[in-house]
């Protein structure tokens, strides 16, 4: 009879807060052991069910006699990732045979833990015969299979604590003979062990086989340390786990399985969690007990959330890799997003307690860590608010888990509180907002045709409205960080005040755009210092950038010297619909002509891209002609004052398709320039310029202190008798005109300056509540179909993780995320490869039934027609 699982309200939701305890921890198990067994007989049933069946008949024998002997081997690190690969390759695949025979080797495991006499055929690869919780024969040829023979004593087959040693394993091939020691666990000719690693401390036990036999897992076998080194570091990290976090020791406990030794990166510590081995863990030597405790808490929430998504459904499946994870170098899937989310909740409560006992030097290291890690599940939570389109019960799980980051910073950042709290979290928000661009420049690109007519409407001085869509890039291959320039960078963050004035970190990207690390020190710079538009340079910086080179190069394009052609069709302005983009003039200005620059001066210079930041979060408008910031005077002369202030009534009064009355000097709307000053008007403005403006293409005056129609008859070197309101401008957003403001600089022109900001877009974050965001991509119509969501060693959708700990933009420490980064080459993948993400499995909401299902017969869970949990 087939039944199914019921996941109570309460285990939910104490798994969605980042724990769940022992009991959580068993159901999960009990849930994934089903999982397999069905797996299994969809490989019996499926076009490899003649290679696995001797196998299959053989594990059935043993749970008749031994059922625990059969489930150990079930829950084992190797079975799962047996299965996924074979139901996946098979019989497509070519690689030494079907994969449906390895199973065999597993039945072995099971027949010496039962003390059941065997006989099976497993298969022999690269002249090694791996039975994984045993060991590996080496040194057998060119011989494609072995027959194994398992000798038990007479009377021993199922008695309760039989031990392997009371075996007898023989190894026959054409070539001879090989036997392996009584105690499989002691090296011997032609013999590497599967080392069991024990840890005990105050009643806790966790014992751990360092599997380097298993096929389907890219073990190191030859590790860096051998057993005893492990064993030794293994027994001190347990003592730190059970004394510091006896709860979460708890679930360790009951539901770790297996360390997979992997091969040690170039730095730091690489390591893994398979989404089909529940409680396996794949790490490099770790070096201390801290870093390995550490990654044992990291790993093993991948394994719990790979298994809770084998019951409930979080989020539809589908969507590329295309989402920030600041823990990444990589754009991640939905599911790889939210792994690594809830992984890093084991790293936030390691972090917290030793925050809170150290002391000196490794107080603060500590507390930077904390800090750190915490700014990375912030904005991973607001990622995965902003682009995963979440079920319901994903919806609940993420408000959950963001209570749980709300409650754990009540006590502030772990630096002690006050100024130094406070330095510490501008110092993370830095390095986070540099990081956040530099990933942005790397992956993301923004539409040509978009950002041309940016371009255009920003030389036209009209404002920017939505922003063009962007394009993330999937990851192929292995991925580096962002390289030891920006890690040098954000190591000296922990040691500064403040961030470089925005105003050099602006000047330092005109005089190199493509340098990557000055776009990240603008962002931080301009996040620090709230800058208009400091949202977009983090959030879009590829935009920004791609618009300033566009921008540049128009400019240059215009040989210095030359002279507009003449003044500007004065009507083409009033034909301009609003979603249109209108192509650039002969002179190189924008569609409305320079007319405001003298004759024979060259453009003012490059575009600031602050200034092209604000204007495009819509805080300013563009500069028209002049071609400087949105509201820069840069067509007077360097060093000489604003003659004085500019008509501020007039533009308040511009209704749509309405024309207005004379300023108070008696011109009209279109000043009369050419009048010198302190005379009275010589005749009535100009009613039809006026007329033609309509709503959305009115802006403030331009550089020269005229007003929207340019005074262009001006005499060159004559003052405007007012200056323009450099700041007035840069507020206005479409359609809209302000009152003047203090005379000066545009908004991009100082570094100091006050600016009344249009209101800003607001979002909700679910870890700190409302907050401000920028003006981001139109919303998605829906992820795109793309692979399976994940998170292991092959990038984009399975990558290992190795971390340089003297580079904080990434996680600290060990950094032993499946999710972490920067990754490096993933060790050979001889299956699907270890992952801690996947698609979620079938749907189910807490408290009914839900999940896979279990046979309650008394038949045997291996027979074909029945699988048991």
């Amino acid at each position: 009879m087939i039944g199914p699982y019921v996941l109570p309200d309460d285990v939910f939701d104490a798994l969605a807060a980042g724990a769940g305890g022992r009991p959580a921890v068993l159901l999960l198990l009990r849930a994934r052991r089903s999982r397999n067994l069905l797996l299994l007989r969809r490989a019996l049933d499926g076009p490899c069910g003649r290679a696995v069946e001797p196998a299959a008949d053989l594990l059935a024998g043993v749970e008749r006699v031994d059922p625990e002997a059969a489930r150990s081997v079930i829950d084992g690190p190797a079975f799962g990732t047996w299965a996924a690969r074979t139901l996946r390759d098979c019989p497509a695949h070519h690689r030494g045979g079907c994969a449906g025979r390895d199973l065999a080797a597993l039945a072995v495991l099971a027949a010496v833990r039962a003390a059941r006499p065997a006989r099976v055929t497993v298969p022999v690869r690269e002249g090694r015969l791996r039975l994984p919780g045993l060991g590996t024969v080496t040194g057998l040829g060119e011989t494609p299979e072995a027959l194994v023979v398992v000798e038990a004593p007479a009377g021993a087959e199922g008695v309760p604590g039989t031990s392997a040693g009371s075996c007898r394993v023989r190894v026959l091939t054409a070539a001879g003979e090989h036997v392996l020691p009584r105690d499989p666990s002691r090296p011997g000719h032609g013999w590497q062990p599967v080392a069991v690693l024990d840890a005990r401390h105050r009643g806790l036990t966790l014992r751990l086989p360092l599997e380097t036999a298993a096929p389907e897992l890219p073990a190191l076998e030859t590790a860096s340390a051998g057993p005893a080194a492990w064993q030794d570091l293994l027994r001190q990290a347990w003592e730190l786990l059970v004394d510091n976090h006896p709860r979460r020791a708890e679930e360790l406990a009951a539901g770790l399985n297996g360390i997979v030794p992997l091969p040690a990166p170039a730095r730091g510590v690489a390591s893994a969690t398979s989404r089909h081995a529940f409680g396996t863990v794949l790490t490099s030597w770790p070096a201390d007990p801290e870093r390995l405790a550490l990654t044992l808490l990291h790993e093993f929430q991948h394994s719990k959330l790979s298994a809770l998504t084998d019951l409930v459904t979080l989020y539809e499946p589908g969507g590329r890799p295309r989402l920030y994870a600041p823990w990444r170098p990589d754009p991640r899937p939905p599911g790889g997003l939210l792994q690594g989310i809830y992984a890093h909740l084991g790293d936030l409560a390691f972090w917290q307690e030793r925050s809170g006992s150290r002391h000196g030097p490794a107080q603060a290291d500590a507390a930077w860590r904390l800090a750190q890690t915490r700014a990375h599940v912030e904005r991973g939570l607001t990622e995965a608010a902003s682009h995963v389109r979440l079920t319901a019960l994903g919806t609940r799980f993420l408000e959950r888990l963001a209570r749980t980051v709300r409650d754990g910073n009540r006590g502030g950042t772990g630096a002690g509180g006050g100024s130094g709290g406070e330095r510490l979290a501008r110092a993370v928000a830095r390095v986070q907002a540099g990081d956040e661009a530099v990933w942005r420049l790397r992956w993301a690109a923004a539409d040509d045709a978009g950002t041309e007519r940016l371009a255009a409407l920003w030389r036209a001085g009209r404002p920017a409205g939505p922003l063009p869509a962007e394009d993330v890039r999937a990851a192929t291959g292995a991925v580096a960080g962002p390289g030891p320039e920006f890690g040098r960078w954000a190591a000296r963050q922990r040691g500064a005040e403040r961030a470089r004035p925005a105003r050099e970190a602006a000047d330092a990207v005109l005089a190199a755009p493509d340098r990557a690390q000055g776009w990240a020190e603008l962002a931080a710079a301009a996040a620090e210092e709230d800058r208009p538009g400091a949202d977009v340079l983090r959030a879009r910086t590829e935009l920004v950038r791609d618009l300033c080179v566009r921008l540049t190069a128009r400019q240059a394009a215009m040989p210095p010297g030359t002279a507009s052609p003449g003044p500007p069709d004065s009507l083409a302005p009033a034909a301009w619909p609003a979603d249109l983009a209108v192509g650039p003039d002969p002179s190189g200005g924008g569609p409305a002509v320079d007319a405001a620059r003298p004759p024979g001066t060259a453009p003012p210079g490059p575009p600031d891209p602050l200034a092209l930041a604000a204007w495009l979060a819509g805080m300013a408008v563009g500069p028209g002609p002049s071609g400087g910031g949105p509201a820069v005077d840069a067509a007077r002369p360097p060093g000489t004052a604003s003659p004085g202030p500019p008509d501020s009534l007039a533009p308040a009064a511009w209704p749509a398709d309405l024309a207005v009355g004379p300023d108070p000097s008696g011109g009209g709307p279109a000043v009369d320039a050419a009048r010198p000053p302190g005379t009275a008007s010589s005749g009535p403005p100009d009613s039809l310029a006026p007329a033609a403006w309509p709503a959305d293409l009115a802006v403030g005056p331009d550089p020269s202190g005229g007003g929207p129609a340019v005074d262009a008859a001006r005499p060159p070197g004559t003052a405007s008798p007012v200056p323009p309101d450099s700041l007035a401008p840069a507020a206005w957003p479409a359609g809209t005109a302000v009152g003047p403001d203090t005379p000066g600089a545009g908004p991009a022109a100082g570094e100091e300056e006050a600016v009344e900001r249009a209101p800003q877009a607001r979002g909700a974050h679910p870890a700190r509540g409302p907050g401000r965001v920028g003006r981001g991509e139109p919303p998605e119509a829906g992820p795109a179909p793309g692979p399976p969501a994940g998170d292991g060693l092959a990038v984009p959708t399975e990558s290992g993780s190795a971390q340089a700990p003297l580079e904080p933009a990434r996680s600290p420490g060990p950094d032993p995320a499946a999710d972490e980064g920067p990754v490096a080459p993933a060790p050979p993948d001889p299956g699907e490869g270890p992952t801690a993400g996947a698609e979620p499995g079938g749907g189910g909401v807490p408290g009914q039934k839900t999940g896979v299902s279990m046979s309650q017969n008394a038949r045997s869970p291996l027979a074909k027609t029945s699988a048991t949990g």
